[in-house]
């Protein structure tokens, strides 16, 4: 009963309030950033594993909440906020990806990139899945590959994002795509 009429005096104050849950969270209403966070939690996480291929996605994850917390009050509501939230968790992917360039190469060249993967299974009982496929493709390859393909960014777009040239992403995304098809093969 009691959590009942917690719930009412929530939604009575939210009718009465007239203000969304990210007006009242950019304000520092802990309530409803916890909503935000519990809305929007599964597209983030999903976004994010796509773009690093599963690696340290908790963490990463867990970056963009802290941000958006710090940030929120940067919202301008001139897009959505799903919109906001989705450029934020992106920029924040890139940035891990730029913190750790000066310790792994990002971006293999030239067609020696295909001697380093593995061949088909011999095993003929199930394919690859496409998830794990992803994950086997270099950090950067596969960075552009799911902003371009998944996530549907234009090549000047990705360019600006990386700080590359489009005619970069297009390689890469091609070398991305070979790849693919040698994995999934």
């Amino acid at each position: 009963m009691e959590a009942l009429a917690l719930k009412a005096e929530a939604e009575t104050f939210t009718a009465l309030d007239g203000r969304s849950d990210v007006a009242r969270a950019a304000e520092g209403d802990v309530r409803a950033f916890e909503a935000l966070y519990r809305t929007h939690l599964p597209r983030v996480y999903s976004l994010v594993r796509r773009l690093t291929g599963g690696r340290d996605v908790d963490e990463l994850t867990q970056d963009v909440f802290v941000r958006v917390w710090q940030k929120l009050a940067t919202f301008r509501g001139d897009a959505s906020f799903t919109t906001w939230l989705h450029r934020l968790t992106v920029n924040i992917v890139i940035e891990r990806f730029r913190s750790e360039q000066t310790t792994r190469r990002r971006m293999l060249d030239g067609d020696a990139v295909f001697a380093t993967l593995c061949g088909p299974s011999v095993s003929h009982d199930l394919p690859m899945d496409f998830e794990a496929a992803l994950e086997k493709l270099p950090d950067g390859a596969r960075e552009i590959f799911v902003l371009h393909d998944v996530e549907g960014y234009k090549h000047h777009e990705i360019g600006t994002l990386l700080g590359i040239a489009p005619g970069t992403s297009k390689a890469q995304l091609h070398r991305a795509r070979m790849m693919l098809r040698k994995h999934l093969g």
